[in-house]
């Protein structure tokens, strides 16, 4: 049988009854046993700072990167703040860019996310996939 792909998984919440962190949790529940989908918990990564940075990367951001670089690909999911991504999930983003060699080049990245509104996390995901070109992640397009 075949390795299975690894997938990492997080959410832009840190709300423990979040809606995007159920999705996460029913994605895994749901992953067929071809796939492998580890969640990672983004409370521990400081917010960014350049100052920080120059003394060292975190710890949290250090294992952060390593699970990036580890997984096959990403499942995002985030929910919509003021029509846009989370900063929770910004800076996470951030932090993992700053990184090298990135553990964000060229991995396949899902994106889903949960919202009250009308639009679901719609407008979050278009901003999400705006970052993912810039830090050359591969989205995946359908289904949208």
């Amino acid at each position: 049988m075949a390795e299975p792909i690894k997938v990492l998984g997080f959410a832009g919440s840190l709300r423990a009854g979040s809606f995007n962190r159920a999705a996460l949790r029913a994605a895994g529940a749901l992953a067929p046993s071809s796939v492998l989908l580890t969640t990672y918990d983004l409370s521990d990564i400081p917010l960014y700072n350049g100052d920080l940075e120059r003394e060292g990367l975190p710890e949290s951001v250090v294992e952060f990167g390593r699970s990036l670089a580890e997984a096959d690909a990403l499942l995002i999911v985030t929910p919509e703040y003021n029509y846009s991504i989370p900063g929770v999930l910004k800076n996470a983003i951030d932090w993992a860019s700053r990184i090298q060699p990135s553990p964000l080049a060229g991995k396949a990245t899902a994106i889903m996310g949960a919202s009250m509104g009308g639009f679901g996390s719609a407008r979050a995901q278009y901003h999400l996939r705006q970052v993912c070109v810039y830090l050359d992640l591969r989205p995946i397009n359908k289904p949208e």
